[in-house]
């Protein structure tokens, strides 16, 4: 299958985008101090699976930003 270069490059942006906020996310979660995702000092229901969504979502970016990047190298070894 061949991507073309807007749709390389807006799949290798979605996975820059995911790596910002799900790591940003995560980060957010573990230092949670409204008693969401800590119960006196150990994680709640709400931790596991907010954390779980995060490592998820954290890889299918991963996944769809690499498949972007290895488009938009394609891209430009055809022009040559």
């Amino acid at each position: 299958m061949k991507l073309t270069r807007p749709v390389s490059w807006f799949l290798a942006a979605f996975g820059a985008w995911s790596w910002v906020v799900w790591v940003t996310f995560a980060k957010n979660l573990w230092a949670d101090a409204s008693g969401l995702a800590f119960d006196h000092g150990s994680p709640t229901a709400y931790f596991w699976v907010h954390l779980t969504l995060a490592i998820v979502s954290f890889i299918l970016g991963t996944i769809i930003g690499v498949i972007g990047i290895r488009g938009v190298l394609a891209s430009r070894r055809a022009d040559r």
